[in-house]
Parts: structure tokens; C-alpha cells; sequence
């Protein structure tokens, strides 16, 4: 068995009045994060994982925030699509890690659904994903609510 692991970071600025999507979920806040798809920095940093590990670029290389095809998309798409290619190259998800950084809203109640939405995308168990979060103690842009900062670690493996 061959075995890789990867690492994700990904960071959005909020907005206001924007939808906060984390995980797949909209979650109720004054504010959301700000980008080209749904923003969402936890799947975001779940793909660059999966995608580094697998020595495939980045989720950039594959949906350019330049592309209208990527626009509004909904991020569990982009992880589907960022499995595919790690199935054509014979990998399979081992596990995956994620941390998420912001001070509100509190992300706890939401992460079994997270997890569930993850694992639907990914095809894997909810039992092989892990997230968590923290706060920033209101230090930096965290701190003062103007961005979300998600890290990911994944672990693929495939038959020699």
C-alpha cells in the first residue's frame, strides 16, 4: 500500500450579507465569506489537501475563479469533481483533518451535518472525518471577524 498526505489552507474575507457556508451548511450570521463559488473555506482547504497529496496543483489550477462555470457553485461539487481526479490516478481517502479559525457564529452544532454533507461529496465515512474549531482570541482579521482561515490535512492511499 502506498500512502501520501496532503495539506490545505484556505481564507476568505467576510462580507455582509453574504451567505456563511461552511461544510456545506449556511450558517445564520451577519456575515459571510466573499468569493467566486460559495466560499466555503472548509471544503476549499479540503480540496487543496486532497489535490496537493496527490501531486494534482491546486484547486486554482482546476476551478479558476476566473471561470463563469465555477460562479456561485456550490463547493461540494468542486470536492466530487477533485475525487474524480484523485480516482483516476488510483487514489482512495484515507482520512481526512480539518481545522476552522473564526470567532462567530460557533460552528459546533453544525459539524455533524458538515460531516455528513463532506462524506456524501467525498464517498467515504463520517468516521474518516474530523473537524474542528477555534477561535482567534479576537487577534489578526480572524479576531476582528474580517476573514474565516480553514487547515486541512487528508491522508490517501492507493495499491501498489
Amino acid at each position: 500500500m502506498k500512502i501520501k498526505v496532503g495539506f490545505g489552507f484556505d481564507v476568505h474575507q467576510l462580507a455582509a450579507n453574504r451567505p456563511f457556508i461552511l461544510g456545506g451548511v449556511n450558517l445564520e450570521h451577519h456575515s459571510g465569506a466573499f468569493g467566486h463559488s460559495d466560499a466555503d473555506v472548509l471544503v476549499h482547504a479540503i480540496c487543496d489537501a486532497l489535490l496537493g497529496a496527490a501531486n494534482l496543483r491546486d484547486i486554482g489550477f482546476h476551478f479558476s475563479n476566473t471561470d463563469e462555470r465555477w460562479k456561485g457553485i456550490s463547493s461540494l461539487i468542486l470536492l466530487k469533481e477533485c475525487v474524480v481526479l484523485l480516482k483516476e490516478k488510483g487514489w482512495n481517502i484515507g482520512n481526512l483533518d480539518v481545522m476552522l479559525c473564526l470567532e462567530a457564529p460557533k460552528v459546533n452544532p453544525h459539524i455533524l451535518q458538515m460531516k455528513t454533507n463532506i462524506a456524501a461529496a467525498a464517498g467515504i465515512s463520517e468516521e474518516d472525518i474530523s473537524i474542528k474549531a477555534t477561535t482567534n482570541e479576537t487577534m489578526g482579521f480572524v479576531g476582528r471577524e474580517e476573514g474565516v482561515v480553514a487547515y486541512a490535512v487528508c491522508l490517501i492511499e492507493k495499491e501498489k
